[in-house]
């Protein structure tokens, strides 16, 4: 490494300057070039334009109903970017103000994590003195270690309220370290707690709370973190931040919110299992390991050296932040383990803590001299990394094997494109420059993991955004496309609904209530009872009369079902899997009789469901 490289890399401002512009290419970049990926993103996205248009900032709503699963902070943040004027112009698909809050949280967490090493540099094993050069590429390190896990790669460039959350709470569990470690501000963790469980709910408290009575354990220093950390001031204002909306919203909502966001959302998420998200208790031991690809042998060393009790009477409070990540790790795992709903986005606030230990595992396998089994540890990560570059170079023989029915050209789509190969050939340069590196002396052997992640960083922009814009062309574009003939078509006051493949990004882009019914073989009954009967902001009870007509779009499988494929249409257009028909009002009341007089059970509609939209 030449001298001048050397002296940029200990100017602690320049450091987080070059993590600040590889988070802006990782996460910021073409963020609103593709739409919004069907089904939770278009109800955020559909929910924070609604309270950007009517000027309601308290209740999220969305297709005419109020929407409790989530608190408001994201909302609000991606409210504010659909009030900003000229939408047509600079946010055509509407991704740029529902993606840029996730996106730039992500960015948020990379400075800070950074940050914290740098004025935190910890030691190698044994205790051995780390070099300035080393110290700065160990936060470097850790920044893109987090950043480029599989799981925030996705997330974060996704209109939903995960990466805004893992980053608020990663803020804070971190200043609650600073604080440990010597840092002045007591109460800047507690205020972005706060913003955590506005972000997500009181799932933020519990989990901090875990993390830090693991680590008090752990580190053997329970006293001095309770008065450091002063939480009885402290929860007070992580109340003051959080609750007046807690309380105007119950205010306002009464019940239904209390059951839908406390009951169904939290409690009933964890002590049961909601929209069939069953999984094995061990669910998170393999999210652990792909959720850190292709270094997750860094992290099973982190955690093997950090997982150990400390001194009596504590160890030292600034050496001692692989203990804490290590400890917040694993509350997110004890957490998610015993929660009856399992979904792989839950480990995502853990992602932080991993990215810390892989950067520290790395750090002592660079020491000098490397820390006691480095040899191997190297090895499996290299092997690890040739492994995926020759599993995705050799693609070719695997990809025509994908059957996906919503997308019956994406393998040939695949293999034109040539995005898969190009992931290869970077996997395949993260391993040869792991492999030149292996020998080399200090400094440049000091830049065997980040010559890697810097060889990943490319994969994301030159076969992940690709990839994720081919998904958007063939899954997401024929839904704007029918959506487009839904505006051109529809007459004053017709109804609209979706039917089979339900898609939330049709209320999005057609900015219209839908009518979703799935599947089910009394779908034609609930739909034209629901025309007769059902109330919502946008949507009101109408009459069977003559001329009364609705839009209805349905797909291809659906439209051949028993149940819809003898219903008299008219055919309007068709994109990619979607069809649009008129129907009129008449002749669908007419064809749910016949279905009656077959057997066909009638509307059910009313029943409560919890995720109904």
């Amino acid at each position: 490494m030449s001298d001048r490289a050397s002296r940029l890399l200990r100017r602690p401002w320049l450091v987080l300057l070059a993590v600040l512009l590889v988070g802006l290419a990782l996460f910021v970049w073409r963020v609103g070039s593709i739409g919004l990926v069907d089904e939770t993103p278009p109800l955020f996205a559909a929910s924070a334009r609604a309270m950007a248009r009517t000027g309601d900032w308290l209740t999220p709503r969305v297709n005419g109903l109020p929407r409790y699963d989530k608190p408001p902070l994201v909302y609000w943040l991606m409210g504010l970017g659909y009030a900003l004027p000229g939408q047509a112009r600079w946010n055509p698909l509407g991704t740029w103000a529902a993606n840029l809050p996730s996106a730039l949280s992500s960015v948020g967490l990379m400075l800070l994590l950074a940050a914290t090493l740098l004025r935190w540099p910890q030691p190698a094993a044994a205790g051995l003195l780390v070099p300035p050069v080393l110290r700065r590429i160990t936060a470097v390190s850790a920044a893109l270690a987090f950043a480029l896990s599989p799981l925030v790669l996705l997330w974060s460039r996704m209109a939903v309220s995960d990466a805004l959350f893992s980053a608020l709470l990663a803020a804070s569990l971190l200043l609650f370290w600073w604080r440990y470690a010597g840092a002045r501000a007591w109460w800047a963790g507690w205020l972005l707690l706060g913003l955590a469980v506005l972000a997500k709910g009181p799932v933020a408290v519990v989990l901090a709370a875990l993390t830090l009575l693991l680590f008090a354990g752990l580190q053997r220093d329970g006293r001095a973190l309770l008065q450091r950390l002063r939480p009885l001031p402290g929860a007070l204002i992580t109340a003051a931040v959080a609750l007046p909306w807690y309380g105007l919203e119950l205010l306002v909502e009464g019940r239904p919110f209390f059951n839908s966001f406390f009951g169904y959302h939290n409690l009933q998420r964890f002590s049961g299992v909601v929209n069939n998200h069953l999984q094995p208790w061990w669910f998170f031991l393999p999210v652990l390991v792909v959720a850190s690809l292709p270094f997750s042998p860094l992290l099973l060393a982190g955690l093997w050296r950090h997982l150990r009790w400390g001194p009596r009477g504590g160890a030292d409070p600034r050496a001692s932040l692989g203990r804490f990540a290590a400890c917040w790790l694993l509350a997110v795992l004890l957490f998610f383990t015993l929660a009856a709903t399992k979904l792989p986005s839950y480990w995502i606030p853990a992602t932080p803590a991993a990215g810390i230990l892989m950067a520290l595992a790395a750090q002592d396998l660079l020491a000098v001299p490397p820390a006691r089994g480095s040899r191997w540890w190297r090895l499996t990560t290299l092997a690890l990394v040739a492994l995926l570059s020759a599993g995705l170079l050799l693609s070719h023989h695997w990809i025509p094997w994908i059957v996906e029915p919503e997308l019956p050209s994406l393998p040939a789509e695949l293999l034109a494109g040539g995005a898969v190969v190009r992931a290869g050939l970077c996997f395949g340069l993260a391993f040869a420059a792991g492999l030149l590196l292996w020998p080399a002396a200090p400094p440049w052997g000091q830049l065997w993991l980040l010559a890697q992640q810097l060889a990943m960083g490319l994969f994301v922009t030159t076969a992940l955004v690709p990839l994720i814009g081919l998904g958007d062309r063939l899954r997401q574009q024929p839904v704007r496309r029918i959506a487009a003939a839904v505006l051109e078509r529809r007459t004053a006051a017709e109804p609209l609904a979706m039917v089979g493949i339900l898609k939330p990004s049709l209320h999005y882009y057609t900015d219209q209530v839908v009518i979703y019914e799935g599947v089910q073989p009394n779908g034609p009954a609930n739909l034209a009872d629901r025309l007769l009967r059902e109330h919502r902001r946008g949507q009101r009870p109408s009459p069977v009369t003559g001329g009364a007509s609705l839009l209805l779009v349905i797909d291809q499988r659906t439209a051949q079902l028993p149940h819809w494929a003898g219903l008299v249409h008219q055919p309007l257009g068709s994109h990619g899997l979607y069809r649009l028909w008129r129907v009129q009002r008449t002749d669908l009341q007419r064809w749910v009789e016949v279905l009656g007089r077959g057997g066909l059970p009638g509307p059910d509609w009313q029943r409560p469901r919890p995720e109904r939209y």
